[in-house]
Parts: structure tokens; sequence; C-alpha cells
């Protein structure tokens, strides 16, 4: 194993991160604000239930997946720079301790609340040299929404045009700003200006998130997740253990130690 580097931060970096930390923290709250609003407008659990998932349910099954994965698209499988080799973005120290590896979907609303459940402790571990985390989005379930491969496509175009940290900054927003699986849905525009809030250019990556320039790189993700055994998201890796919990409760304790 390689050794880690010593770092030595400035205190304009060391406050510079509390500041990040900070307004992480307020769009978490303010995302699970809206969350709430919004699971009790549309009656959330109730719609679940009727598409056949109970209260207790987590993963959110992608029955009739291969069916529209055979219509993908054609496009080359070409990676944006900067992701993984298993069609992801590894944010921490590759030699972290402990693995974490999430297959996730922008639409999927257990995706959602998870990520607001961990975000905070997991950005810390992070940042501790404690966990690395590799996300891997998924267009799984294109069959509801287009805003599914379409979401994936403008992580990948953000990731390539710029990089890691802004694609990580974009992860946070769509999130923090997903739809409900009934809509409406965000058009190419809003994909475009929340690519902007994290920090990307407009003229870098409107065009790729318009003309879906990594489609064939999502379809390729799917593909891949789906022969590692992966048809539900979220599912979660633990050091390279699939986390069976039944809860959020359940896997956000597999991440950081405990749900909060």
């Amino acid at each position: 194993m390689a050794q880690k580097k010593t770092s030595h931060r400035t205190a304009e970096e060391k406050a510079a991160t509390a500041a990040k930390r900070e307004a992480r923290k307020a769009r978490t709250e303010r995302a699970r604000e809206q969350a709430e609003e919004r699971r009790k407008a549309k009656q959330r659990k109730d719609q679940l239930t009727r598409v056949g998932i109970g209260v207790g349910v987590l993963a959110l099954v992608v029955g009739g997946y291969f069916l529209v994965s055979s219509l993908g698209s054609d496009k080359p499988a070409t990676p944006p720079a900067g992701a993984t080799d298993n069609f992801g973005l590894r944010i921490g120290d590759a030699d972290a301790p402990k693995e974490i590896v999430v297959y996730e979907d922008f639409l999927c609303p257990f995706c959602g609340q998870l990520e607001l459940t961990v975000r905070d402790q997991l950005a810390a571990a992070v940042e501790a040299g404690e966990v690395s985390v590799e996300y891997r989005p998924l267009g799984f379930l294109g069959r509801i929404s287009d805003y599914s491969p379409e979401s994936a496509n403008a992580f990948a175009v953000v990731l390539d045009a710029a990089g890691p940290e802004v694609a990580t900054s974009f992860h946070d927003l769509l999130f923090d700003n997903q739809p409900p699986e009934s809509g409406p849905f965000p058009d190419s525009d809003d994909l475009v200006d929340l690519a902007v809030e994290a920090g990307a250019t407009e003229a870098d990556v409107r065009p790729g998130i318009e003309d879906m320039a990594f489609e064939g790189w999502v379809d390729a993700a799917n593909d891949a997740a789906s022969q590692e055994g992966v048809n539900s998201t979220p599912s979660v890796f633990v050091d390279g253990e699939l986390v069976e919990g039944q809860t959020i409760e359940d896997i956000a304790g597999a991440m950081v130690g405990s749900a909060g």
C-alpha cells in the first residue's frame, strides 16, 4: 500500500474548507426541507405503495431494465476525463482504510434520501482520510423518464469539462433539486444552470448536455452494473461487500457508522 502524503494546509485553506462544509450543510438542510414538502404534497407513501414498493423497502427494483437497455444508444462508450474504469467518480484517498461504492440514479427517491442522510458524515470521513467513495451514476430509471439517463449524462459532461471537484458539487446539487418520479422533470436548461451553479462554464457543458455526448458511456455503465448483479438503486458496497440493509438507517450505518 502506498504511503499517504502528509498535508500541511494554510489557515486560508482550512477556512475555505470550513466554508465549503458550512455551505454543504446549508444545501443539505434546504434539500431535506424541500424533500419533506414534496413527500407531503405528492403523498409519496401512497404512490410508492401503488407501484409495489413497501414502506420499509429501500431498493428500487428496476425490473424491465433489460428491455429498455436493449434499445440503448449506438454512441461510443468513451469515458469522461476523470472517470474511473468502473464508470464512476472517486472522491478521497484511494488507499483509505474503508472503500465505499454507491450505485445510484439521480431520479431514485431512495438514493436521494440516502444521500441527504449520510452526506455530511461521509464528507467529513473523506476529508479525514478514513474513507474513499466511488459514485457510479446510472440511467436505470429511463423507463420512467428520460431525466434518469439525461442527468447521468450531464454528470459525465461536467466531470469531463470541469473536473472532479465541480462534478462532486454538481452531484450534490442534482440530489438537492431531485424531482419526484411523477415530474415535472428538469430539462437541459435546468441541468446547465445547475452545472454552472456547481462551478462549470456554460459554454463548456451546454453542448454535451443537450447532445447527450456521453449517452453511450451511461448505457455501458448500466450494462456493467447489471453484469455485476446490481439491479436496484441505491446499491452500496462497503469494502467489496454488498450492504444488505432494508432501511436507509441500515445502509447509512454501514457507510458512516450511524444514521444521521
